[in-house]
């Protein structure tokens, strides 16, 4: 997928800035469940074990499942690879507990769409304190007045596998529950589920406000309300989303750590599957159509 948006539809009258915020009970009560029962049960049941579960599993939904299977792949097809890799990345980026593909497609892209404005509400571009910001991203939702339509791809629409795991996307969670109990007991699942859930959906925001707030900048969208900050130190753990001024520059590209000393493990994944076979066709920015919108900051 090139820099275009193609999948939001926008009519006459539609806008990114007329809205209301309100609480979404879905997603704030799953994140409010999973931080207490991690509080409650990870403190009454801790063990260093469970502690590693959840650095193990962490790591390796957010790398293989929400970066590579759900960011790079599903959203903006920046490599090829076979359906069966395709599937469980989306299934492993599903566990992170952010939703599903449909959920995760959609989020990313009207918030992309969004930014691309002119002028866009507060809610898309994180221009709101830090302690309101977090409120609405992690419990609220954002509807606006005049908003526009969605098209998603047949390949997700037509397959059933897709529309499976978005129906039962919390629901996800239970078999590796259970293979988490089998294995260590309660506080592997505590720690494994709970906890991991809501450190990733917390860190997701975290990492997303900064990112749209302030940090080292290579380029500028003109036009554009919102642009995008490298947030400097955070490359490892985030394993390469940090750079999300590259992002906004080139978000069809496989890669985002650009420059000396961006690291990026989900490009340092892709190059080792590319040389054992398991994916090709890894676009970089200079596989890119040209932005006229696009403007270089750096004038060494």
């Amino acid at each position: 997928m090139n820099y275009e948006n193609n999948r939001v539809l926008t009519k006459q009258g539609t806008n990114a800035y007329e809205g209301r915020v309100r609480w979404n009970p879905i997603t704030s009560i799953w994140l409010s469940f999973m931080t207490v029962a991690w509080f409650i049960g990870g403190s009454s049941f801790f063990s260093w074990n469970a502690v590693f579960i959840f650095f193990l599993l962490s790591g390796i939904t957010l790398c293989f499942g929400h970066s590579l299977g759900m960011h790079r792949k599903l959203i903006h097809e920046s490599f090829s690879c076979s359906k069966t890799l395709e599937y469980i990345g989306v299934w492993l980026g599903t566990l992170v507990g952010l939703g599903g593909p449909f959920t995760m497609m959609r989020t990313h892209d009207m918030r992309d769409w969004a930014q691309r404005q002119t002028k866009c509400h507060p809610f898309f571009s994180h221009q709101s304190s830090i302690w309101k910001d977090a409120w609405w991203q992690l419990h609220c939702k954002l509807y606006l007045r005049h908003e526009p339509g969605f098209e998603y791809p047949s390949k997700m629409s037509e397959r059933r596998f897709y529309r499976w795991v978005e129906a039962t996307s919390m629901l996800q969670q239970l078999p590796v529950a259970l293979l988490l109990f089998g294995l260590g007991g309660w506080g592997f699942v505590f720690w494994g589920i709970c906890g991991r859930v809501a450190v990733s959906i917390v860190g997701h925001w975290f990492i997303g406000y900064f990112a749209h707030n302030q940090g080292q900048r290579d380029w500028h969208v003109n036009g554009a309300a919102v642009q995008g900050h490298n947030v400097a130190f955070c490359g490892i753990i985030t394993f390469g989303e940090c750079w999300h001024n590259n992002h906004h520059a080139f978000p069809g590209s496989a890669r985002l750590g650009l420059q000396k000393g961006q690291s990026d493990p989900g490009w340092w994944v892709l190059k080792t599957f590319e040389r054992l076979g398991l994916v090709k066709n890894l676009t970089q920015p200079e596989d890119l159509p040209q932005r006229p919108e696009l403007a270089s900051l750096n004038n060494s």
